[in-house]
């Protein structure tokens, strides 16, 4: 991946602080002084083979998740759409001799990796194909999404973190500096009409806004299984919600309720389980267990159709082409996860492997007053 499409993940990551992990003492110890400081706890770790609770505090109780509930997210994804699962970009227009009679209309499907770098592929197909003037304008078809932009329940949270949610988004919808756009639909327009002409293909800006008839190109965003690793290696919250949308034919609710049956008629998790107004964890609204998550980690795991994608896209700590906050060579390779934080909440869950080489599922979700080390000081004794 051109790591110029995360110019803010990255960013973010280098400026994580970095922090070496002292284990817990016990775990009982850890959680009266998590609750003492008025934490909520719901944490717990199981032996993967056997599904066998082998420490756990209320682990039946649900807390708001934060970036975690990507787990439940993808996972869902992942098994109901298939790895080689893409969404395509198409571009529409009346092709005459070489020239576009009326607009040039580029239709958005839902791709949440249409950057820059694959737009120009895009506008070098259609050159291929003998487009070499438009008589119109540059038209987007924003139509296989609904009008809401950003998601249920963001009002209450860090919603400025993510951009605006559109089936056709130019490189996240962020400027060159990353910085979210306000105005997402005009940098569009305005980068592809700039991008044509660089490509040799003139815009004319005419009048006349024949309506398209004909498929001239298309572009298929990369497979499920890549988008996967992106989102949560990178946790990144507007790749995961364009899927989410698309997955529910346009609309959230109904991605949301599309997860939610899901898992009820596979793991048997219903609403009340899988207790979610979003696929990110931006939401305070959500709400999940130590125990749900501990289930679907294991179901995954298991499954052999796509469980091998979702471990992969997990991070592995001490395992990445780039720094990550924790420090500790005991833990090298040994833990795959997922972590999340909002404001008052600090989670992580995942896989490791013990000392003598059994794996486990861990899961740990703290509301309150709680740091990032308070996760890590856990975990590394469960590993070590």
């Amino acid at each position: 991946m051109n790591t110029r499409a995360f110019p803010c993940a990255l960013a973010a990551l280098a400026a994580t602080a970095v922090f070496a992990v002292a284990p817990a003492p016990n775990f009982k110890s850890w959680v009266a002084g998590l609750e003492s400081r008025g934490v909520k706890v719901s944490a717990g770790l199981w032996d993967l083979s056997t599904g066998k609770l082998l420490e756990g505090s209320q682990t039946g109780m649900a807390l708001v998740p934060a970036s975690t509930t990507k787990v439940v997210s993808t996972y869902a994804l992942l098994k109901s759409l298939k790895p080689n699962y893409t969404l395509e970009t198409e571009v529409w227009g009346e092709l005459q001799n070489g020239t576009v009679r009326g607009d040039l209309v580029f239709k958005g499907g839902g791709d949440p990796l249409f950057t820059k770098e694959r737009i120009w592929l895009l506008l070098q197909d259609l050159k291929a194909r003998g487009v070499q003037r438009v008589a119109g304008r540059v038209r987007l078809d924003q139509s296989a999404f609904d009008g809401q932009m950003f998601g249920t329940g963001w009002e209450n949270t860090t919603a400025d973190t993510t951009p605006p949610v559109l089936p056709l988004s130019v490189n996240f919808n962020r400027d060159d500096n990353g910085r979210i756009l306000r105005s997402p639909e005009r940098f569009a327009l305005d980068y592809l009409t700039r991008m044509l002409m660089e490509c040799g293909i003139a815009v004319d800006g005419g009048s006349d806004s024949k309506g398209p008839s004909t498929r001239l190109a298309g572009m298929a965003s990369p497979p499920l299984r890549q988008l996967i690793q992106d989102i949560n290696k990178f946790s990144n919250n507007f790749m995961i919600e364009m899927l989410v949308k698309r997955f529910g034919d346009g609309s959230w609710s109904k991605g949301i309720r599309r997860i939610q049956d899901f898992y009820k008629s596979v793991l048997e998790l219903g609403p009340d389980a899988i207790c979610i107004t979003d696929g990110s964890g931006l939401s305070k609204d959500n709400l999940l267990s130590a125990r749900t998550l501990a289930i679907i980690l294991r179901a995954a795991w298991n499954d052999f159709e796509v469980g091998p994608e979702f471990v992969d896209s997990l991070k592995i700590i001490g395992g990445e082409p780039w720094k990550l906050s924790v420090q500790d060579p005991n833990l090298s390779r040994r833990v795959r996860c997922k972590t999340g934080h909002l404001t008052g909440v600090s989670s992580v869950c995942g896989y490791l492997q013990a000392p003598d080489g059994k794996l486990r599922v861990f899961v740990i979700l703290l509301n309150g007053p709680c740091k990032t080390e308070d996760l890590w000081e856990m975990v590394s004794r469960w590993a070590n």
